[in-house]
């Protein structure tokens, strides 16, 4: 049960920047919230919030940024209008098969994940927002 919720947490990893889809999305400093649930779970998994700086170049190319994990190959990828519907399958620690969509705006997203890994189904919830421009370094 411990490695589901690892590979859980790092499936989540991969989502929040795989929420972004199309050309409408901006780059800049955002704020991630994943909140996954697992059937038979005995305690609810705390919700996990990331601070990201997406560049021009991070942007770019959709389908990297969802699938960024070298032991993930995307197997499915449509667009229409605001929604992008996506599917991958993973190796290696993440391992399993994930499928996707979200829903966008310029300066936010909704997206829901349904995974199928070890042995075990979960949902990941992720609310994004631009909360500004990436600091200075």
């Amino acid at each position: 049960m411990k490695r589901t919720i690892i590979a859980a947490l790092g499936a989540m990893v991969l989502l929040p920047t795989g929420a972004f889809a199309a050309d409408s999305i901006r780059e800049g400093y955002w704020e991630v919230t994943s909140q996954t649930e697992m059937p038979g779970m005995p305690m609810k998994i705390p919700a996990n919030t990331i601070k990201h700086c997406y560049t021009k170049e991070d942007v770019k190319d959709q389908k990297k940024v969802i699938a960024r994990d070298k032991n993930c190959t995307m197997t499915d990828y449509k667009v229409a209008g605001n929604k992008v519907t996506w599917a991958m399958k993973c190796t290696g620690q993440s391992a399993g098969t994930f499928n996707g969509e979200t829903i966008f705006s310029t300066d936010s997203y909704n997206s829901i994940m349904k995974m199928k890994t070890q042995g075990h189904n979960m949902t990941v919830k992720v609310k994004g927002k631009r909360i500004g421009e990436c600091p200075k370094k």
